[in-house]
């Protein structure tokens, strides 16, 4: 099973409410891309969000200054919205990645949970599972051939058009939030599917990852294909101190969130709760983290796991600690 990290680049707040800066976050992600890989550990992932509070609008950007950097991990986007991007351009700039890396990027494509990417490109709500659909078969069809003739709705048609720069075997996975029909979107096109669990009882999702594998075995495709992951909100240390500490930037992110979602206020038995054995965060030792782990991979049958180890802005040297941990003591315990 591939262990990596993931990061939205959340931006700090000072109690005042005044943001930190952006250019210090990019440079501290392109830091840690870089210790990631030294480490040894498979996958970085970035996500993409238009909002005051994460640095990264463009994970493509990201992931092509940490190519030429980096020797073995794998770049990948957690996700690109594809709904309001042009596949187009997400087809070039990934290639290019892709190119740059030697064959290590990937693309994770998405509706988007946050909508603010719509009206800033134009596109209209009301078309967002339409969006999707048109755009993600556009985009495979880009990858799969050279020579591009397609139609669609919400999109101007490509009459024998070529797109370049082509790279072989680039990735494309589905990000999922637990949706059956994005589930079953996945198994249909036999794609790899990554689910974020950030919530509940983890085993919850089991009936729906073993839908996943029924579905994708009843399309024709080959099993020993299969690949699976999950993305669940992570933090590790040695020191209960820090992970006791890390409750005052979680829960300071998911009330920012919370604010415009109409959430209530996030409280710290929720938190100790999320942190229990059936819990979805994976907050504690390496020991504890290790064991969620192997829990999931028992009973989802996981190929990856990604760590989103940046929620709520921890300093640098705490998320430099997470990655040390999941780099050397988790993947000795997991592997």
């Amino acid at each position: 099973m591939e262990l990596g990290v993931g990061m939205f680049g959340d931006i700090p707040f000072d109690e005042s409410g005044n943001p930190g800066k952006a250019d210090q976050k990019l440079r501290e992600i392109i830091s840690a891309i870089q210790f990631a890989d030294e480490l040894g550990l498979d996958v970085f992932a970035i996500g993409e969000h238009h909002r005051p509070d994460y640095a990264v609008a463009s994970p493509e950007i990201v992931l092509a200054a940490a190519a030429p950097v980096t020797k073995q991990i794998k770049l990948m986007s957690a996700v690109t919205v594809l709904s309001s991007s042009e596949p187009v351009k997400v087809y070039q700039d990934f290639s290019t990645i892709h190119l740059l890396s030697a064959g290590r990027a990937e693309i994770g494509a998405d509706r988007g949970s946050f909508i603010e990417s719509f009206p800033l490109f134009g596109y209209d709500l009301k078309d967002y599972d339409e969006l999707f659909e048109e755009k993600l078969n556009l985009l495979l069809k880009i990858r799969n051939e050279t020579n591009v003739t397609w139609t669609g709705n919400l999109r101007p048609p490509m009459i024998n058009q070529t797109v370049f720069p082509r790279s072989e075997n680039l990735p494309i996975w589905i990000a999922a939030g637990g949706t059956p029909s994005s589930v079953l979107r996945a198994a249909r096109l036999g794609l790899p599917l990554i689910v974020a669990i950030i919530g509940g009882n983890p085993a919850q999702f089991s009936p729906l990852l073993e839908y996943y594998r029924e579905e994708y075995i009843s399309y024709g495709h080959d099993p020993a294909k299969m690949q699976l992951a999950v993305h669940a909100h992570t933090f590790v240390s040695e020191n209960q101190k820090d992970i006791d500490n890390y409750f005052h930037y979680y829960s300071r992110q998911m009330n920012r969130i919370g604010q415009s979602r109409g959430w209530p206020t996030f409280t710290h038995g929720q938190y100790e709760a999320g942190r229990s054995k059936h819990g979805a965060y994976l907050f504690g030792s390496s020991q504890e983290v290790s064991e969620k782990i192997l829990m999931m991979k028992e009973v989802f049958g996981l190929t990856r796991f990604i760590g989103h180890i940046d929620v709520g802005a921890p300093p640098h040297d705490m998320l430099m600690n997470t990655i040390e941990l999941m780099g050397t003591k988790v993947v000795d315990k997991v592997k």
